[in-house]
């Protein structure tokens, strides 16, 4: 009898160990690619869509430029006259003449200007733009890393209940327990189970998104990172920080490129007031006049002219005000970044101590604490000397606490790449 009972306890703790969940295997039908953070940012700098498609704004600010240089087009006028050769014998004539408009006021100057302060105010753009995409694609990889944890904890979660289920039924069998409670345990095994195929499928959605990041087209591909979450402490004194903002925020520098733009626009609409002269140079041949009444010989003639126009639209002036409007526009827009990226820092660099703390809170013993109620229980339970309520109760708090604790780890992770996108700076790598 005594061998008896030590063998179903052998058999007991032996499922109670079992690791293996065949019910939650993850999919194979994906190929997994592993790649750190640096590898990460290079793949997403070199093949982003969204960011590939930026640069061309560059090229075409460039383009732009040269297409200020150009001089305004000659024009070519040929004409030819018939006076009645045949009938009244009084010849014919052929005339050409060339024109071209001389733009005064510095017109090209400021032209080539605009497209040039322009170019410069794409470039802070587009570097902008990256400084955004690099902080979108650093948080994906955080969530992908959040949601593997997650996925590990659920998993882990339906082990021990799997097990439990697993144990209770032969403890029912042999007449142990009652059926209830053989019932109960494996309830909360499959109900456990739907919360890992779901935490698995967020982990899945998460590596998508990081394929999205690095224009990934390869739907049968995962890219798979590796890092650790609890690597973000940092120390910051708040004026360097936002004394860095302001000397290295993209954004700012855009605000500032777009003064400069304006600046120059309101110089071209001075320029477009001023009158453009019209030059023109001609010849006009006639031929002989054989006319008995009026005979005349061939004759060549040669003429030029300046065209000046009436300025009397230079009486409206909406084109000027236009511009000088846009440029007290502009400058406003630049004060209104500097203040707004005041706040971002500061708004930024409070939420990143606040979870600092947080992450301090569970270092102080929570996860070891709700650790050891959890194996305590467990332990009670093969024993008989606690029931499958209190068992359960202390797994759901060891899950609350893990999920509790990478969720915070999480957010001071996120609390840390938004301050530094904030204030313009970048040390970040795992």
């Amino acid at each position: 009898m005594i061998k008896n009972i030590k063998y179903k306890w052998i058999l007991l703790l032996i499922l109670l160990h079992i690791s293996v969940v065949s019910n939650a295997q993850i999919d194979t039908t994906f190929t997994q690619v592993k790649m750190n953070y640096t590898h990460f940012l290079s793949l997403v700098n070199k093949n982003n869509l969204g960011y590939a498609a930026e640069k061309f704004n560059v090229n075409i600010a460039e383009a732009d430029i040269e297409a200020a240089k150009v001089f305004p087009d000659p024009e070519l006028a040929i004409g030819a006259s018939d006076n009645g050769q045949r009938r009244m014998q009084m010849g014919y004539g052929f005339s050409s003449e060339v024109s071209w408009t001389l733009e005064l006021g510095g017109k090209r100057k400021a032209r080539i200007n605009v497209a040039k302060s322009t170019n410069e105010l794409t470039k802070a753009l587009l570097e902008d733009y990256f400084r955004n995409l690099r902080a979108e694609a650093t948080l994906n990889y955080l969530t992908s890393l959040k949601q593997k944890d997650i996925f590990k904890v659920q998993l882990n979660s339906y082990t021990i209940l799997k097990n439990i289920a697993a144990a209770d039924s032969i403890q029912y069998k042999l007449g142990n327990i009652a059926e209830i409670d053989a019932r109960q345990s494996k309830l909360e095994a499959n109900s456990m189970l739907n919360e890992v195929y779901q935490s698995e499928a967020d982990w899945k959605t998460a590596l998508l998104e990081l394929g999205t990041m690095v224009g990934n087209q390869k739907a049968d591909t995962l890219y798979s990172p590796s890092g650790d979450l609890g690597n973000f402490d940092r120390l910051f004194d708040l004026n360097e920080l936002i004394t860095a903002a302001e000397n290295n925020r993209a954004d700012l520098l855009a605000a500032l490129k777009n003064k400069n733009v304006s600046q120059d626009l309101l110089k071209l609409a001075k320029a477009n007031r001023v009158i453009d002269l019209g030059l023109s140079l001609g010849v006009e041949s006639a031929s002989i006049v054989s006319n008995a009444v009026a005979p005349t010989p061939s004759s060549n003639a040669v003429s030029a002219g300046i065209t000046i126009p009436l300025k009397f639209s230079n009486r409206y002036k909406g084109e000027l005000k236009a511009a000088e409007f846009s440029l007290q526009q502009a400058d406003v827009l630049y004060k209104q970044t500097e203040l707004q990226i005041q706040i971002e820092v500061r708004k930024a660099y409070f939420n990143y101590l606040t979870t600092q703390k947080q992450v301090r809170q569970f270092n102080t013993g929570l996860l070891a604490d709700a650790q050891k109620l959890l194996d305590g229980k467990v332990y009670s339970y093969k024993r008989g000397e606690t029931s499958l309520f209190e068992v359960l109760n202390a797994q759901r708090t060891y899950n609350e606490t893990q999920l509790n604790y990478y969720e915070t780890l999480y957010n001071y992770a996120t609390a840390l790449v938004e301050l530094e996108k904030s204030a313009g700076i970048w040390d970040i790598n795992f």
